[in-house]
């Protein structure tokens, strides 16, 4: 049963970023759907999958993690123009059978991504 999941870490501070906001859109052609909205908790992970099983399918999605509203409200940013607010990344599921893990590392200067496991 294939699955999506993430987390967030703040390598700036070196711990879990809890509180991220992070909405998740499917992509279809021309379309941009919305398809949840979760915030990270105190271990900055999701409560459970974005999507398990049948909700998860073939295609290209794209997560949008609200680093600024968390880097401001840890302290890591005022309240002026970002170098990094909104982080979006866009990937492809080929295959809905596997367990796909995006994981997002912060900072108020970098950020990277990966598949992860």
């Amino acid at each position: 049963m294939g699955r999506l999941s993430t987390h967030v870490l703040d390598t700036a501070k070196g711990k879990p970023a809890a509180g991220v906001r992070i909405m998740l859109y499917r992509q279809s052609g021309q379309s941009h759907r919305k398809v949840m909205e979760v915030v990270t908790n105190a271990d900055g992970r999701t409560d459970g999958p974005l999507l398990e099983g049948a909700k998860l399918t073939e295609g290209v999605y794209e997560l949008v993690f609200c680093a600024g509203d968390y880097l401001r409200a840890s302290g890591q940013a005022g309240e002026g123009i970002l170098f990094l607010d909104e982080i979006p990344i866009r990937f492809g599921v080929p295959d809905a059978s596997q367990h796909y893990h995006v994981p997002l590392l912060i900072s108020p200067f970098g950020y990277s991504t990966y598949r992860g496991s």
